[in-house]
């Protein structure tokens, strides 16, 4: 029966999110049942095309990477793959008639990986940027509004700075990975060997005005996600600020983490500031 091919295709998407991310996979469970399982099918595809670039060393990326694209675009068409993972995407895509353009971008950011080493100018960085981490928090707000154009146009900008935001702290916490295994630098104008506190607050001062942004937005979010994206913005927010008080030196050494008792902590915050309507910049 079909009912049970997609059910198992939904499982094999939340396996995913569960299996690779145990910090978003808890804060999406916060989401309202309504919406869930569409955020873990955006996330099994996007994951999946991540690992592709990132990791399936060995093997043809780019023919893999290629097929992978091809099979996306049949299974939205026919509403149908036999990838578990796009079959699920497919049916989140069509349910909330994501827009093609937000998949063009992702895709084209992750042929960029395939090839491109550094990005010397801000508009490389920023459309880079845009299409592995913006156009994301654009699908999942699709999914939060419910398909509602007037209150997706309205958050869009909101939804872009958290993803901007989101992107830039993981760069800066994986600066040394990015740089040592994939070879890849992302932000402009940086010199790895000479990476120093002036070039660190530079970027942190930038990431600082995407979540002051992206807070106005979060605020207006309905209830169904509201909280789960706050407790996301919270992390990161608790993560950007380990990274100032760390050393230039330190961070291309060592990733930077978040222990386990540190988010118990952010998460009971987090609630108390929710439930007392103080959602806030902090």
């Amino acid at each position: 029966m079909k009912s049970i091919f997609d059910k198992v295709s939904n499982d094999c998407s939340k396996l995913v999110i569960k299996r690779y991310s145990t910090s978003f996979y808890f804060s999406s469970n916060l989401l309202s049942k309504s919406i869930r399982q569409d955020i873990f099918n955006i996330y099994g595809f996007v994951r999946l095309a991540d690992e592709i670039v990132d990791t399936f060393h060995g093997y043809p990326k780019k023919e893999l990477l290629k097929d992978f694209e091809i099979e996306l675009w049949r299974s939205i068409d026919n509403k149908i793959s036999l990838n578990p993972i796009l079959n699920s995407f497919q049916h989140t895509v069509n349910k909330y008639s994501i827009p093609h353009e937000l998949i063009n971008s992702f895709l084209d950011s992750m042929k960029m990986d395939l090839e491109k080493k550094e990005y010397n100018t801000v508009e490389e960085y920023k459309k880079y940027i845009y299409g592995s981490a913006d156009v994301v928090g654009l699908m999942c707000l699709k999914v939060f509004v419910k398909g509602s154009e007037d209150t997706y146009n309205q958050l869009s900008p909101f939804a872009i700075s958290l993803g901007s935001a989101f992107q830039k702290v993981n760069f800066l916490r994986d600066l040394k990975d990015d740089a040592k295994i994939l070879n890849r630098v992302y932000f402009p104008n940086i010199d790895m060997d000479n990476f120093d506190e002036k070039s660190k607050k530079e970027i942190i001062i930038e990431i600082e005005k995407d979540f002051i942004n992206a807070i106005k937005g979060i605020v207006k979010l309905p209830k169904n996600s509201k909280f789960a994206v706050y407790i996301a913005y919270r992390y990161y927010s608790k993560l950007l600020k380990k990274l100032k008080r760390t050393s230039s030196e330190n961070i291309v050494k060592k990733r930077i983490r978040i222990h386990n008792f540190q988010k118990f902590i952010v998460i009971a915050r987090s609630y108390v500031k929710y439930q007392l309507n103080l959602i806030q910049w902090i």
